[in-house]
């Protein structure tokens, strides 16, 4: 039975993505068998996890999934490893206004102790205060070690060691040199990201201590899992995938789901201007980064021309969806054609967050017949969409209803919102 455990912090910022990536290659350089997760609607962290331990990491969303359907996928993630480790999202307590989905409420669903990387850089005994009070502020999370993080100097360590006691795993020192990049919607991703393997071999010399990793197996705990139900039924029986740096974010639970059900998947480039296989009965435009690249897109004929004649279903989310529309404005205010099959036009000139979970209820006829659990993150704005049959009803995570998302036209459709599972 694998063991697994939750590496959390007190706040984004803390280092817990960096600690994470060591502890994976290090267990896995020590010769475990190491798999991982991400709490929450994260498509940046988990391409890094795959990179450190050579498997597919799943995104664990106790606000959008059911209990049936996150234990499925850690049975998944178990059924092949020695130890799981799942780093968690913003603070340990951080969630959806009245609603679960913070890292404390998948510990407490799955039973997982805690290991807490608190960032050191600007306190010492008053960490202890701090430590305290997210270890007692809920009776059903376990903080179980502290990872004293951004170290500066031994007597910042004495200091902190003496205030915190045996809570103290491990103390690891300040390292600028293993920053991270980031963007405006987050880190450079790992395939971006050049000299990856010697950034991930770094983060793992930092933690790799034979008594903290001896400490972190005996301080997991066994991970209790069982088969549970598939968490999205796939577009059609055959479905063309994009998947390049412009269009990267696709949940592997869902992609293995597709596959698990008798779907088949083949993929394509865009950016290097190939088309989506004709054969398919479908086509997946997921999200990614398509403004950085918009005017490569533009003039990819092949890639453009084949979407267009596509006679299946095409679908895209979110950044797929904008390539779908009629044109989409770089952040330089240049204006690029896009494929034209739904009329809409989005822009990154002038930029607007927008960021929550979403519950949708299909219209019919839609990709989907259930109502769905997704999540919404961008900063491009609709300039604007002409008629065409919305797509979705769609409502905060608190129930609050919002404006319809999403177009449909004949056989084309999407909508700015990513897709995690269906709602049960």
């Amino acid at each position: 039975m694998a063991k697994a455990i939750l590496v959390a912090a007190p706040s984004s910022g803390s280092g817990k993505t960096l600690v994470t990536l060591g502890l994976l290659r290090a267990f896995r350089n020590s010769g475990l068998r190491v798999a991982s997760a991400k709490v929450g609607p994260d498509y940046i962290d988990p391409r890094f996890h795959e990179a450190a331990t050579g498997c597919p990491c799943y995104n664990l969303d106790p606000w959008a999934m059911s209990a049936g359907q996150i234990n499925a996928l850690t049975h998944d993630l178990a059924a092949e490893s020695d130890l799981v480790i799942i780093e968690g999202v913003m603070g340990l307590f951080d969630g959806p206004r009245g609603a679960k989905g913070s890292t404390a409420d998948l510990s407490a669903l799955l039973g997982l102790p805690i290991l807490f990387t608190l960032d050191c850089r600007h306190q010492a005994q008053s960490a202890a205060a701090l430590v305290h009070g997210f270890a007692t502020y809920r009776s059903d999370v376990h903080l179980a070690g502290v990872i004293l993080n951004r170290i500066a100097s031994e007597r910042h360590e004495h200091l902190l060691r003496e205030a915190l006691g045996s809570r103290v795993i491990a103390a690891l020192r300040n390292d600028d040199e293993l920053a991270m990049p980031s963007r405006h919607l987050g880190l450079v991703q790992a395939q971006e990201m050049a000299g990856l393997e010697s950034f991930i071999e770094a983060a793992a010399r930092r933690v790799h201590h034979p008594d903290l990793l001896a400490r972190i197996l005996d301080l997991a705990a066994p991970l209790h899992t069982e088969s549970g139900p598939a968490l999205l039924k796939p577009l059609a029986q055959s479905i063309a995938v994009a998947r390049d740096e412009a269009f990267s974010f696709a949940y592997p639970h869902l992609l293995d789901g597709w596959r698990n059900q008798g779907a088949s998947l083949s993929f394509f480039s865009p950016l290097a201007d190939e088309a989506p296989d004709p054969a398919a009965l479908s086509v997946f435009l997921p999200g990614g980064y398509p403004e950085l690249y918009a005017a490569k897109l533009s003039a990819n004929a092949t890639f453009l021309d084949g979407l267009r004649g596509h006679p299946g279903l095409i679908y895209g989310e979110c950044g797929g969806y904008m390539v779908l529309g009629e044109s989409l404005t770089d952040a330089e205010g240049i204006t690029h054609p896009m494929a034209g099959l739904l009329p809409v036009v989005t822009s990154f000139a002038s930029r607007k967050l927008h960021l929550g979970y979403r519950r949708l209820t299909p219209l019919s006829p839609a990709p989907w017949i259930a109502p769905l659990n997704a999540h919404e993150f961008h900063y491009s704005t609709l300039v604007s969409q002409s008629a065409a049959e919305p797509l979705f009803d769609a409502a905060d995570a608190t129930g609050e209803r919002l404006a319809p998302m999403g177009l449909r036209r004949g056989r084309v459709m999407g909508s700015y919102a990513h897709v995690i599972c269906e709602a049960l």
